[in-house]
């Protein structure tokens, strides 16, 4: 049986800290659950550069057997996007007695709960703020409008047309006050029109599926302008954006610090723990190295709300 020594503590609590760390941050992203996420647990810099292969686009050809055709080869061009790891998101805390933690585990989660949330937002702001780069398609919806079926309607329309595959989910994000304004729209609120998902939008406050839309709602959404304020809802499938995530690296040995990584669902995270005499507490820092990017301009496209 190994000794316990205050190294065994200490990467004890480390790892603790980093298993709790990732499931807050799943359970607080909207956003960063719906597109493309590319996460390799391979160590990188911020400013790295990473290609994500697209699919090329292929034709079908008639070889016509009966009259001695013949294969007709075809040369595709593998399509690339290049995101750039330009965020490294931290956010960091202190605890004066560390020991609790090993003692009340929910002590670590009063910590913990607003510090990965705060990576989150950060996240899901950044993914929403690539609204502007849907240019493929054109907006829908008037700017200081509510929400109505026709726009809805022409979003799904939009997409249709950009020939995005029936089998791909298809999500809207939109804001607070555009997904109370659409669970105020009769069809799909009310009972003989809309069924049991009329009901449940009435009782429990949820959109759910509509016109092979997932919906829903972020307090990140960005607006812009004045009189009318514009609101950029975003309609898009899975594809439409890339979320790149990589390793960051293991600090210095001899300096002090202890890391972890959390690693779960496509994301990952470090978290490190170090001392810092002028507070005699111990000092957390979880951070992530990420970038993100349109990956299929013609799979989004704005809704104005």
């Amino acid at each position: 049986m190994a000794a316990i020594t205050s190294a065994n503590v200490a990467n004890a609590i480390v790892k603790l800290v980093a298993a709790d760390a990732l499931p807050v941050l799943v359970g607080n992203l909207i956003m960063g659950n719906l597109v493309n996420r590319d996460y390799e647990p391979v160590l990188a810099h911020a400013g790295d550069t990473v290609n994500v292969p697209i699919p090329p686009v292929m034709v079908a050809n008639n070889i016509n057997i009966l009259e001695g055709g013949t294969v007709q080869t075809q040369n595709p061009s593998l399509g690339n996007a290049q995101i750039v790891l330009n965020t490294h998101a931290e956010a960091t805390f202190q605890i004066p007695d560390v020991t609790k933690v090993l003692a009340v585990p929910d002590l670590l989660k009063i910590y913990m709960q607003p510090c990965v949330a705060a990576i989150a937002q950060r996240v899901e702001t950044d993914l929403l703020s690539l609204y502007a780069g849907f240019t493929a398609n054109t907006p829908v919806g008037t700017p200081g409008t509510p929400i109505t079926e026709p726009v809805i309607d022409s979003a799904e329309t939009a997409l249709f047309l950009s020939k995005i595959p029936a089998s791909d989910q298809k999500f809207i994000v939109c804001d607070a006050a555009t997904y109370s304004a659409w669970r105020q729209i009769p069809r799909f609120s009310e009972f003989q029109t809309a069924g049991d998902a009329g009901v449940k939008a009435l009782i429990e406050g949820t959109v759910g599926k509509i016109k092979d839309f997932f919906v829903f709602r972020s307090q990140f959404v960005p607006k812009t302008g004045t009189s009318p304020v514009t609101t950029h809802n975003l309609a898009f499938a899975r594809d439409a954006i890339g979320l790149v995530i990589r390793r960051l690296p293991q600090p210095l040995p001899g300096t002090g610090a202890i890391a972890e990584y959390a690693e779960l669902g496509n994301f990952g995270m470090r978290v490190v723990m170090s001392y810092q005499p002028d507070t005699l507490a111990q000092q957390f820092t979880v951070d992530v190295l990420y970038g993100c990017g349109i990956l299929r301009n013609t799979s989004g496209v704005q809704m104005l709300t």
